[in-house]
């Protein structure tokens, strides 16, 4: 059964991509107002939604994992090459594991697994990505959110994963 689903979801997949490329082919004056150099990284969200569509059509809801984290570095690019701020990439990428933290929450909601257990990774994992990217953004210059007081993300951090470790043991 899940063989001759990923099978169909695969044929139309294809289809849909060579209709594309077939309508470059036949109407090139429709993609004029694409500009490529500009919109490069909607290729890359574009792929994130391919595999989040392509796991919904074999039941696959644990696709919607790499399905976010393609598609939220594909906004970073698009973000980036938008605005030329390439610098930031120095602490963007700490949103990655957030993008991965939505991708289990979408996961769980979408039927792969418990919804509290996907709601506590996942949350989990945005909440770690979003000390992070503070931590590294004020750090390294990008963000002035806290100004020299940003060591103080780090010990509240600490003092999170510290108290869950003792709820836990008990």
């Amino acid at each position: 059964m899940v063989r001759s689903r990923s099978n169909l979801a695969a044929g139309i997949l294809l289809i849909l991509v060579g209709l594309l490329f077939l309508s470059f082919q036949l109407a090139p004056w429709w993609w004029g107002w694409l500009n490529v150099e500009m919109s490069w990284p909607l290729l890359v969200v574009g792929v994130g939604a391919f595999l989040l569509v392509f796991g919904l059509l074999v039941g696959a809801p644990g696709m919607a994992v790499p399905a976010c984290v393609v598609g939220g570095i594909g906004a970073i690019l698009y973000w980036q090459n938008a605005t030329g701020s390439w610098d930031t990439w120095a602490y963007v990428w700490t949103l990655i594991p957030g993008f991965a933290g939505l991708g289990v929450i979408l996961a769980s909601v979408l039927g792969g697994g418990r919804l509290r257990d996907g709601l506590g990774s996942g949350g989990t994992l945005l909440l770690t990505s979003m000390v992070l990217f503070a931590i590294f953004g004020s750090f390294l210059g990008g963000l002035d959110i806290f100004g020299p007081y940003w060591p103080v993300l780090l010990i509240g951090l600490g003092l999170l994963i510290f108290i869950r470790a003792l709820l836990r043991k008990n």
